[in-house]
């Protein structure tokens, strides 16, 4: 497997020639410290110079494997030919209009395209915004509006944004919400189907979490109240949770059921990341307004809601938009991206990625106790480090293993509301030996710490 690259071709391999950060990098640190607030966090010690197939190139030389995809963004590399060439000749043409002043085919392209990507069969339309934090914020103004009611649902360990009202959302408080309140009102938070953490074990969950969900939104909630239900159909930064199986489609069934609005943050775990287009897929669950961002556009900023046209169409006209939202270089850029989703199969691509990871991440959990379990689909997985013989997060180790792996030249993020998960999102076009080099790297890591 390699990148469609439209820009620098670059050596698909792990290459350290400094010390991590290098000299350059160091420098760059230091302007970004007095330059850059501090409140804006930085993963890796190294500045990135290029990018491209499964690495990322440094200031100082050095060629790291890629396992993060800039949080899921670059799903179809960094500089893949079709969006290099299509965001180029839109850039040539004009920059901006403003799709509510004079609008443009492009907008109108990706809203045709995700009507026929998003899950169901029903008349779809779309609204197109410039991050994941909009969208969800949009959709939410949406199924408020549509339904007339205030009460909105989401999940333990969710995670939604970081404006006022997605930080209301997100339920891990440090970094993302501490000392930012007061939040947006009527959010209600209910149990997710946890398997790992489940307290009456991975056999229950699903069955035992759904009564709960109903039970709070029915007795404390009210369902006549309730305007949405948000969910992630594999959580992102709460830890790349799988909701136990059963779950999902029992919620889809009772927000039917009650006239409330299923709302799918697709952000994350959209455009293939899963093996499937939409991690919703997987069993059959048809939200009725989905949210994207993330993999949609190659790495320009763009995202959207996407749902059942009569609630999308219930909102005043001018209720819905922004000056930048569905920008025309940004809409090229995903055009260019569903193309080469198409193009390459990356569906197929990230599962085949999963068949490679899985079983040496098992082996992985086999040979070192600290790891709990191993888990996610496609090119979306984790695993969770907790204190050997116990279910205890062990966060401590999960912040060794990850300097470990950056030092060693292997990209890795972590995640998890109690900071013990390491994430592994490789761009679907990284090449199978790249792939399995990262692994022994990974592998390594744990052993040394």
């Amino acid at each position: 497997m390699t990148e469609q690259s439209g820009g620098p071709s670059l050596p698909q391999e792990r290459r350290l020639v400094t010390e991590i950060p290098g000299p350059r990098s160091r420098e760059l640190a230091a302007r970004k410290q007095a330059a850059v607030a501090a409140g804006v966090p930085t993963v890796m010690p190294v500045f990135a110079q290029a990018a491209g197939g499964g690495v990322v190139l440094d200031v100082d030389g050095n060629s790291f494997i890629d396992f993060g995809s800039g949080i899921a963004v670059t799903s179809v590399g960094n500089s893949a030919e079709a969006v290099v060439r299509r965001a180029g000749e839109q850039l040539a043409r004009f920059t901006h209009t403003c799709a509510m002043i004079a609008p443009y085919e492009g907008y109108v392209e990706v809203c045709e395209e995700l009507a026929r990507l998003t899950p169901g069969d029903h008349a779809k339309k779309s609204v197109l915004l410039n991050s994941g934090a909009e969208a969800v914020e949009n959709a939410v103004k949406i199924a408020r509006y549509a339904t007339g009611r205030q009460a909105v649902v989401v999940f333990e360990h969710g995670y939604h944004g970081r404006t006022n009202l997605t930080m209301a959302l997100t339920a891990k408080d440090m970094p993302y919400k501490h000392g930012f309140g007061p939040f947006a009102p009527e959010i209600y938070r209910v149990p997710m189907a946890y398997p790992f953490r489940w307290l009456t074990g991975p056999e229950n969950c699903a069955e035992q979490a759904a009564a709960q969900v109903i039970e709070k939104i029915t007795k404390e909630i009210g369902t006549e109240n309730t305007a949405a239900i948000v969910f992630e159909p594999l959580q992102g930064e709460g830890g790349f949770i799988e909701p136990a199986k059963g779950f999902l489609p029992r919620i889809a069934e009772f927000a039917a059921a009650h006239g409330i609005v299923l709302v799918a943050d697709e952000i994350q775990s959209g455009f293939c990341r899963t093996g499937q287009w939409f991690a919703c897929e997987d069993e059959g669950v048809v939200p009725d307004l989905v949210t994207t961002a993330k993999g949609i556009a190659g790495g320009l900023p763009l995202a959207a809601v996407t749902g059942r046209a009569e609630l999308m169409d219930a909102a005043h006209v001018g209720g819905l938009g922004g000056t930048y939202g569905g920008n025309p270089v940004a809409c090229a850029a995903a055009l260019g991206a569903i193309e080469t989703m198409r193009t390459l199969d990356l569906p197929a691509r990230a599962r085949r990625i999963e068949e490679v990871m899985k079983p040496r991440l098992r082996a992985m959990a086999e040979r070192f106790p600290v790891i709990g379990e191993v888990r996610g689909r496609g090119a979306m997985l984790a695993v969770e480090l907790v204190k050997p013989g116990t279910k205890d997060p062990d966060a401590a180790t999960t912040s060794a293993v990850l300097a470990a792996c950056h030092r060693a030249g292997l990209l890795v993020l972590s995640c998890g509301t109690y900071g013990n998960v390491l994430r592994f999102l490789p761009p679907l076009v990284i090449g199978e030996p790249l792939l399995e080099e990262g692994l022994d790297v990974l592998e390594e890591a744990f052993a040394g710490v």
